[in-house]
């Protein structure tokens, strides 16, 4: 018995190493294909190693090794310019020692409150040479909000742009540094920093800063989750297993840099040594304008986003050459599927789509091919995730069938700050939405666990409902969220923005409905809103429509 346990040990060993072998095996393929594993000189070699070997897979790592790698070329582009990879690298440090020199030690928790800009790379990068960690606050959220955030969470000082200074008005006793200002500066500002400081590397701390980012908190308090250091480019890998980015290529980055898709593609760029081009404030026509005058590549945003591009002025935005783009790739709240098919057929099949959460980081994409067969779906996992369609008691459930939406991947994060966890089901973690699996294996996410509702005795999910009024040629945008119902115990009420003179009435949304759907999905309410409620990521603030009720 004792050798046939042995036995059984070593095949199962071997099988082990030979799978984690193959994985890497085809990393290492994805990423030679991507243009990151490329012939170098020696010397570039030996200063990529070098700064590896002192910083590891972390912001500051990434700046190092571009710094060897290609040190003249563009690693930021913003209102104020351009900064090489060797400037930003050598900025870091001396931001690192400016901050030292301010009292912050390693372990201490700096809350972020910036836009889009250098500022916000750079004090992220610094923070991470001196092992401090780096709570992302949401540049969406109110006074009292932010105030309790920073308590919550023992920040130790802030930076942050100088148009929230009277957002942190009630912070007492946190130094605040100031990022970006176009007048006065409240305190000491970044560059100030990074011109009086030393230029000495800091030794690489015992202590790992860790990025703290918040949760959207559109069903409550945001949490704070922990985000985790990635274990090798794996991961990056598998995502561009499915989203083909490249290289050294220009990315323009639309979506914040505080919530984790923003986040994200940050990541990517260190991996690529591409040049992140960014904007501090959302304008469609203004990113277009940087897409052509950079000749951007890759977009990365949130959703709401492309709606609002696509309700510029067609004439205005046809003025601007966009035939550079290969990816827009789009994460963060749910894409609706009409909203795909419009961008497409403008322009091209460029569109990807990544579902995921904090929490699980990634647990699907799907391709510009399967947006345009299907267009509401989330996609297929990427290689090296899993993903699973669970019923209540745990149990897989076959293709068609709704259920609880289940990922295991190498980015699940680390826990909330608060010591809570997400549930975890035979090794893989719930993302609190609702699915299914089509025939050809598309995932399709019907809605948070906790919107679905019980109407009549029936299960009724408000993401169809969503999809069908927004097809209607006349609405911009559309919510729905269950509210109680005493007949039928609850029933769905939809909140609708038209185009300015549409004659749309509720009967027509609720006839629309019905001939597209069970009559249980028919909304007895229909509200005309001027605009949709959102946070800062774009994402629809539902607690707030039910209030309106």
């Amino acid at each position: 018995m004792r050798l046939q346990d042995g036995g059984d040990t070593r095949t199962t060993w071997r099988r082990t190493w030979q799978a984690e072998l193959a994985a890497q095996a085809r990393a290492v393929l994805t990423l030679t294909r991507c243009g990151v594993v490329a012939p170098m000189l020696p010397h570039r070699l030996l200063g990529v190693g070098k700064g590896l070997l002192h910083w590891g897979l972390t912001p500051p790592g990434g700046y190092a090794v571009g710094s060897a790698r290609h040190p003249n070329r563009p690693a930021i582009v913003d209102e104020r310019g351009a900064l090489t990879f060797r400037e930003v690298d050598e900025r870091t440090t001396r931001l690192a020692n400016g901050l030292a020199q301010q009292g912050l030690e390693p372990g201490d928790r700096v809350g972020l409150l910036c836009r889009n800009h250098r500022g916000f790379l750079e004090s992220l990068v610094a923070c991470a040479k001196l092992g401090a960690h780096v709570v992302l606050l949401n540049t969406g959220l109110s006074a009292a909000q932010t105030a309790a955030v920073l308590d919550y969470q023992q920040v130790r000082m802030v930076i942050a742009d100088a148009e929230f200074d009277q957002l942190l008005g009630n912070t007492v006793g946190v130094p605040v540094v100031t990022a970006w200002t176009d007048g006065p500066a409240r305190g000491v500002t970044l560059d100030q920093l990074i011109d009086k400081a030393p230029a000495d590397v800091p030794p690489r701390p015992d202590l790992k800063g860790k990025i703290i980012v918040l949760t959207s908190g559109t069903t409550g308090t945001p949490k704070g989750a922990r985000r985790p250091e990635p274990p090798s480019l794996a991961p990056a890998a598998a995502v561009f297993s499915r989203i083909p980015l490249r290289a050294k290529q220009p990315m323009l980055v639309s979506a914040p840099l505080f919530h984790t898709w923003g986040l994200a593609a940050l990541q990517f760029a260190w991996v690529l040594g591409s040049t992140v081009v960014l904007q501090r404030k959302y304008e469609p026509l203004a990113a277009l304008r940087a897409v052509q005058e950079h000749g951007c590549k890759e977009w990365f945003v949130v959703p709401v986003m492309l709606q609002r591009l696509l309700e510029a002025p067609a004439e205005e935005r046809q003025k601007f050459d966009t035939s550079s783009l290969r990816v827009v790739a789009s994460s963060g709240s749910a894409l609706p599927g009409p909203l795909a098919s419009r961008f497409q057929d403008e322009y091209g099949e460029v569109l990807y789509n990544l579902y995921g959460s904090t929490e699980v980081s990634w647990a699907s994409i799907a391709t510009p091919r399967e947006l345009s067969v299907s267009p509401g779906t989330a996609g297929r996992p990427p290689r090296g995730t899993r993903l699973a369609i669970l019923d209540l008691d745990g149990n897989p459930l076959p293709a068609g069938e709704t259920g609880r939406i289940f990922v295991a991947n190498e980015m699940l994060f680390d826990g909330y700050t608060n010591g809570a966890g997400k549930e975890v089901c035979s090794g893989l973690m719930s993302t609190g939405d609702l699915g299914y699996l089509d025939q050809s294996g598309l995932l399709h996410v019907v809605g948070r666990d906790d919107e679905m509702i019980i109407s009549g005795g029936e299960n009724v999910y408000p993401h169809a409902v969503e999809d069908v009024i927004a097809a209607l040629p006349d609405v911009l945008e559309t919510a729905v969220v269950g509210v109680p119902d005493e007949e039928f115990g609850q029933r769905f009420a939809a909140y609708v923005v038209t185009k300015p003179g549409s004659p749309l009435v509720g009967d027509d949304i609720r006839a629309y409905v019905r001939e597209r759907l069970a009559r249980f999905s028919v909304p007895r309410d229909v509200f005309f809103l001027d605009a949709l409620p959102r946070n800062a990521t774009g994402k629809v603030l539902k607690r707030e429509l039910r209030e309106h009720s």
